[in-house]
């Protein structure tokens, strides 16, 4: 008789059970679903609620930009008052006009100098840096300065650098910013020096993510310092590598800042690039309307690079 009445009734012990969940599950489990919504359901639409205010701000800032600007590739704007729908004329104008070409031409110029020189620098002082292990901290402080410094500060200190009439370019008696066959190369380096800090610290950051094991491996069979970058440290950072590649080739159609302080373009349209001649297009002449067709050229060549990447990237493999 004790024993018997020791033990509670199962439904007392039931209802115990019930009592001792924690408030939070009573509640969830009494709450009726949203028309049917799973909970994944319900958390990709909070989702799209908190995108919202970005999608509007890109469509406004982008978008809408971007759709006017090729609406008005197709008329004759002025930048003021109606624009006055002109079909194809600005983009037949485009392939007959020699200035367009010019600079054209000079954006191949830059690209080829800035995937081949600053990309070679980088990855020069990465693996340099990599095989110190004092003062790496302060180095990559130094190599990185010039690349937060505005264009417009670095442009001034190098101008008057360079100067004819006091710089260097008096010492040495060349004009580097004035002669048609060396404002190109000068502008260029110029720009590379505040540049090629900024790919020695991505460089050198994708370097020490590869596996030490590898090198440890390499040393086993006797492999040296150029065997084991070409063989491990190359093909270890190949998506940094070729990621950087890519970015090159679009900012190098964007150039413009340091051509437009230190040249404007000239002398002789000798440092026209795509971005100086759709500027003075727009501001100086007036023709907004061949302008925009500019740009939309230039959008082309970008979204034409960027689909050429992707497919060599997935046929290749460059990021595994």
């Amino acid at each position: 008789m004790a024993a018997a009445s020791a033990s509670p009734p199962a439904s007392s012990a039931t209802s115990s059970a019930v009592s001792a969940r924690p408030a939070a599950v009573r509640s969830a489990a009494r709450a009726p679903r949203t028309k049917g919504r799973s909970p994944a359901q319900q958390r990709r639409r909070l989702a799209w609620w908190f995108m919202c205010p970005l999608i509007v701000l890109n469509a406004l800032v982008i978008v809408t930009p971007a759709c006017l600007a090729v609406y008005y590739s197709f008329t004759d704007w002025t930048g003021l008052g109606p624009a006055h729908f002109i079909g194809l004329a600005n983009y037949r104008k485009l392939f007959s006009d020699a200035d367009f070409r010019n600079a054209l031409l000079h954006n191949v110029y830059w690209t080829l100098f800035f995937l081949v020189v600053p990309m070679a620098m980088g990855l020069l002082g990465a693996y340099l840096l990599s095989r110190i292990t004092r003062f790496q901290v302060l180095f990559r402080i130094a190599y990185f300065i010039p690349y937060t410094v505005a264009s417009v500060v670095t442009a001034a200190v190098w101008q008057r650098l360079l100067s004819s009439d006091s710089g260097l370019g008096k010492v040495l008696g060349v004009n580097f910013l004035g002669d048609v066959h060396l404002s190109l190369l000068t502008v260029a380096s110029i720009n590379n020096w505040a540049w090629w800090g900024f790919l020695v610290v991505v460089f050198l950051t994708a370097m020490q993510g590869v596996n030490a094991s590898l090198y440890e491996a390499a040393e086993i069979d006797g492999a040296g310092e150029w065997r084991k970058f070409v063989s491990i440290t190359l093909p270890s950072i190949r998506p940094t590598f070729m990621f950087l590649g890519l970015m090159t080739i679009i900012w190098s159609f964007l150039a413009f800042d340091y051509i437009y302080i230190l040249t404007q373009g000239g002398p002789a349209g000798s440092t026209d690039v795509l971005s100086t001649l759709q500027y003075r297009n727009a501001f100086s002449a007036q023709q907004a309307g061949y302008a925009a067709a500019i740009g939309v050229v230039m959008a082309m060549i970008s979204a034409v690079v960027v689909i050429g990447y992707q497919t060599l990237r997935r046929r290749k493999g460059w990021d595994i």
